[in-house]
């Protein structure tokens, strides 16, 4: 059998943290939570479930990580 091109999977197990937010952000994180639902036509979501997403979001269009992280020749 040929070597398979999909490589060893990364542990994808969630890792739990805990953090404490200054009372505006969480703020901000609710009053989004609300203006997405309201995009969405849902309901809003609890801020946390936001966290991840929005990181996620901002690392992979932050140039300068992404430049970074590529591996150099």
């Amino acid at each position: 059998m040929s070597k398979l091109k999909l490589g060893p999977l990364e542990d994808e197990t969630p890792v739990k943290l805990a953090l404490e937010l200054p009372a505006a952000i969480h703020r901000d994180l609710v009053a989004y939570a609300q203006a997405h639902a309201a995009q969405e036509g849902g309901k809003a979501v609890e801020p946390s479930r936001l966290v991840a997403p929005m990181l996620a979001r901002f690392m992979a269009t932050d140039r300068a990580f992404v430049r970074g992280r590529k591996p150099r020749d």
